[in-house]
């Protein structure tokens, strides 16, 4: 009856002083977050409730499985033990992750709730990603050379792989050479301000939103949503425009090629109008001039301001398409037109024109001077002494 009840004891008890255990941490963390809720922490903390409760299991097991007395447990001891070392150890790796992560996210949240500077969030958000998937990366390769020498086989392989290091270093760095070169590109983007989640940039060609910031990649997501996948180690090589950079606020313009005629001063009223009612304009300035003159159109700009980028690209279609409405409505002859009607001859008493009249063609020095009536006629013949050029021709 002992025997039959002992192995009962022993998995019974270990499962009811974990449930147990885990129960009272719950709680604490429960009214610790109920106390302090300016601090995210201690919710974020009861997360781990399940990986501590996998740790306390596995490890009262592995110290007490040999006390059940059970034939089959003393027949395949070493490999019930071997078994739960590796749970436990994968176990306290995840519990290590989870503790990271909450700390991690708590420091975040804390930090967003009191900045006021949102360029400087989201270069921490990206700074505390990127240290997360360091955290966990170093965990998992630490738990994984762990449960490796639990084995008594690596042991012996680990003194020969120990003693050939340098020479296994030099290999994998030459066959790992991008993928290094990518990984410490990760931590310069991380810690050198370079490009953080959430900024606006253009790369290749393509504008877009960065998404999410590894160790190895960068994903952007574009206007029409899709999603381009870099290497980190093009943003440390190549030149790329950063939306975001020293703030969000952006500047931006519009412009419109018009006839001459247009009315420059109604058009600046009506600009004035249309930014008034458009709430992308975050009315720190604006601006509309003449910038250039053709001999069909003129061309004018207009200068709007906005917070982000996606409100400056909001408030340029709101202006160009009310403004050129109006214009159609009000003030059409104000748009560009081609001209098709005759040319106006010039008036008589012209050079071009009497020459036209006589049959003549203009003398050679007329095409090197604008004073070319004044250079007297050799011996009477209708040809000038040559004039000296100017350059002009």
């Amino acid at each position: 009856m002992d025997n039959a009840l002992r192995p009962l004891f022993v998995v019974g008890g270990a499962i009811v002083l974990t449930l147990l255990v885990g129960y009272v941490v719950d709680v604490t963390l429960r009214r610790a977050d109920a106390r302090h809720p300016e601090t995210p922490l201690w919710g974020l903390l009861r997360r781990c409730r399940l990986p501590l409760q996998v740790v306390l299991l596995t490890g009262a097991l592995r110290g007490s499985y040999r006390q059940t007395k059970w034939k089959i447990i003393e027949d395949h001891e070493a490999g019930i033990g071997q078994v739960l070392s590796l749970v436990m150890i994968g176990a306290c790796a995840w519990l290590v992750i989870r503790i990271a992560s909450a700390i991690t996210e708590s420091s975040y949240a804390r930090y967003a709730t009191i900045s006021h500077d949102r360029a400087r969030v989201r270069r921490v958000r990206t700074q505390v990603t990127l240290i997360m998937r360091i955290v966990t990366a170093v965990v998992g390769v630490v738990a994984a050379a762990a449960m490796l020498l639990t084995f008594p086989q690596f042991k012996a392989i680990g003194t020969s792989v120990l003693a050939s290091a340098g020479i296994i270093g030099i290999v994998a760095g030459v066959a790992a050479q991008s993928t290094l070169g990518n990984l410490f590109a990760g931590f310069q983007i991380a810690f050198g301000d370079m490009v953080r989640i959430g900024d606006t940039v253009v790369v290749d060609g393509e504008w877009g939103v960065v998404e999410e910031v590894t160790l190895t990649f960068l994903a952007v997501r574009t206007w029409d949503e899709r999603r381009i996948t870099m290497p980190v180690s093009y943003f440390t090589s190549k030149p790329f425009e950063n939306w975001s950079r020293g703030g969000v606020q952006m500047t931006g313009t519009v412009f419109f090629h018009l006839d001459h005629s247009a009315p420059i001063s109604l058009m600046r009223e009506k600009t004035k109008e249309i930014l008034g009612n458009c709430s992308a304009w975050d009315g720190r300035d604006w601006s509309l001039a003449v910038t250039d003159t053709t001999p069909s159109t003129i061309q004018v700009r207009v200068v709007v301001t906005a917070k982000d980028a996606d409100d400056i690209w909001t408030a340029r279609c709101v202006v160009r398409e009310q403004l050129i409405g109006w214009l159609c409505e009000k003030h059409p002859y104000a748009l560009p037109r081609v001209a098709t009607s005759a040319a106006t001859l010039p008036p008589d008493g012209q050079w071009q024109e009497q020459a036209r009249l006589d049959g003549r063609q203009p003398r050679p020095s007329e095409v090197h001077s604008n004073n070319a009536d004044e250079y007297p006629l050799v011996d009477g013949s209708p040809v000038a002494e040559e004039a000296p050029r100017t350059g002009r021709g």
